[in-house]
């Protein structure tokens, strides 16, 4: 790849010239003085900026590039509160394993630590939420930070990365020396003068080498792979076992370039699946091979277990779901999540998809009808049952219908953005994802308000995909003012909202344990009409019969390009009793 040869103006060059060096299209942003040069030469390489109403959004906007392209989504915020913001959004990219940079303003390198505006020691706050921290000195050393930063957060298991940007190394060196002349003043003094000779002296270490030009140096970034022992050992298992089962996570789709692959190996095994996270749809709407229903059961009752890019946290019951007879094999990035709780009989130590195509070459499949036929039996019983539960009538819409009649009325290029607590594990039972990377949820750190955020990025990504925001009447509440940014970016997003007035998961077992549901009940509050406010389109649901042709025209909408938010008035069930995780 050839690279201009030049002295950038400003360390906002050396910046946007990293990451477009680095095939970086898009920015996620809210503005702020100390970042100004970043965004202005952002632009002008061209770059798409994006700006948000709240930092979190910018961060989960690129969290959600960052899982559905495989390559680093990238944040800019400002100093102090603008980085403040963003640390829920950090964390969550942290624990989802999603390559994300941030870049954060700063106070004057020469002010730090003396009362400057939005100024706070930002290195150890963020620390403990990313893989990798520079806290940049000198303009010379913007761009190679820039640099490791996207290399690093791609590297080994994925995770976000935040390089520190001061503003004086930001701004135009004649700019930023006339600052420290005035701050220095005139005064004939022994004091002035000293004063004057540290921020000349301080002035001359930060632009030392500035005058040179800047050539990005650019780096691939390959997937680690598992030992051939491992792979060895791991096939073995799987081809004597009777009752195999896989059970594949997000991270078996990391290299989102791979997904296609990593699909067709699952499909070549023909061992029965369970896909979470960023695995759901991998195998297209109506796989043969995936099971919805009865996980916990079914890993009760297997003699050998793959957890791919899966550890054993809370979600498998920290290893207790998997029978210790059991012969578990563990394929992850991560030796620490390999052994989370659990120390698996095979750990193959290596990007979990390969693992699986790996699997595939070696094995030639490990089909086994009647274990499978056993599963699927009991896929279709739960589906009875909820199409039953379905069936219930009430004042309103019950949430189960709804999401029987969305899962008919999506698009087949349908892209799902959850965010939510009740309403959208509802939603997780029974819409399907068409196809690979075209389901969207928090992840582990099960966080809310992630919502609008991930759809901004999604829509990025998938320009022409429809976007469906099943979001939650509490979860809303975080994002609503982003319908701003969908109107003037031209988003044009579906969200959905499950308006059952309150926190649901929560009240239901807190009323039930506790007698009390204090700090759990909301209002029926017309969102839609919130949604209007700000230019987009409002539609309102309050009886199934409104349900199909609400959702239709509200596909239509968006497909002429405006974003759009359903109030959905939802009646209360029993659906999903005893949901609360410790």
């Amino acid at each position: 790849m050839q690279h201009e040869t030049h002295v950038p103006a400003h360390g906002g060059e050396r910046v946007a010239a990293a990451l477009a060096a680095y095939g970086v299209d898009v920015l996620f942003t809210l503005c702020g003085g100390h970042i100004s040069p970043i965004l202005v030469a952002a632009k002008r390489r061209g770059l798409r900026v994006v700006d948000t109403r709240d930092e979190a959004t910018a961060v989960f906007a690129a969290e959600a590039l960052a899982r559905l392209t495989g390559r680093p989504g990238i944040a800019a915020v400002t100093a102090g509160p603008g980085l403040t913001n963003a640390i829920t959004a950090l964390k969550n990219a942290q624990l989802a394993q999603s390559p994300v940079v941030v870049l954060g303003g700063a106070a004057p390198t020469a002010l730090q630590g003396r009362g400057a505006l939005q100024d706070i020691d930002q290195g150890p706050l963020v620390g403990p939420h990313v893989k990798f921290v520079r806290r940049v000195r000198r303009v010379a050393e913007l761009g190679p930070a820039v640099e490791e930063a996207l290399v690093r957060s791609r590297s080994g298991v994925p995770g976000p990365a935040f390089v520190e940007c001061p503003v004086d190394l930001l701004y135009d060196e004649t700019l930023v020396r006339g600052w420290y002349a005035d701050a220095a003043g005139k005064g004939t003094s022994p004091g002035d003068r000293v004063v004057r000779w540290y921020l000349s002296r301080h002035a001359n270490r930060m632009f030392a080498g500035a005058q040179a030009p800047y050539v990005p140096a650019v780096r691939t970034v390959t997937s680690p792979l598992a030992g051939e022992r491992a792979i060895a050992r791991a096939a073995r298992a799987l081809t004597r076992a009777e009752r195999p089962l896989m059970v594949v996570g997000s991270q078996a789709v990391a290299d989102a370039a791979e997904a296609p692959a990593v699909a067709r190996a699952i499909e070549a095994l023909g061992v029965p699946v369970y896909l979470s996270g960023m695995a759901r749809g991998l195998l297209g709407r109506e796989p043969a091979l995936q099971m919805r229903h009865a996980r916990r059961k079914a890993l009760r009752e297997a003699d050998c277990v793959l957890l791919a890019g899966v550890p054993c946290d809370f979600r498998l019951d920290y290893g207790r779901h998997v029978r210790r007879s059991a012969t578990l094999i563990a394929a992850n990035r991560s030796r620490r999540d390999a052994r989370l709780n659990r120390t698996p009989d095979i750990e193959a130590l290596g990007d979990a998809g390969r693992v699986l195509e790996s699997l595939a070459a070696r094995t030639g499949g490990v089909a086994r009808p009647a274990w499978h036929a056993t599963l699927k039996g009991r896929d279709a019983e739960q589906e009875a049952a909820i199409d039953a539960q379905a069936a219930v009538t009430g004042a309103y819409v019950n949430p189960v219908a709804l999401f029987r009649t969305l899962e008919q009325a999506a698009g087949d290029e349908a892209t799902f953005v959850a965010d939510g607590g009740d309403f959208v594990a509802t939603a997780s039972y029974i819409l399907h994802p068409r196809r690979p990377l075209t389901w969207l949820d928090p992840g582990v750190f099960g966080t809310l308000g992630v919502g609008a955020g991930f759809a901004l990025g999604a829509s990025v990504v998938k320009p022409a995909a429809e976007i469906w925001l099943v979001w939650g009447d509490g979860a809303s509440g975080y994002g609503l003012a982003e319908f701003d940014t969908f109107v003037r970016h031209g988003i044009p997003v579906i969200a959905l909202v499950g308006n059952d007035a309150g926190w649901t998961q929560i009240a239901r077992e807190q009323v039930k344990m506790l007698g009390d549901a204090v700090g759990t009940e909301l209002a029926r509050t017309p969102y839609h009409e919130v949604a209007r406010g700000f230019g987009a389109e409002g539609l309102e649901i309050r009886t199934s019969a409104e349900v199909m042709p609400t959702l239709q025209e509200a596909r239509r909408l968006a497909a002429a390009g405006k974003p759009v938010l359903v109030n959905v008035w939802l009646d209360r069930t029993a659906f999903r009793e005893g949901s609360i995780s410790m």
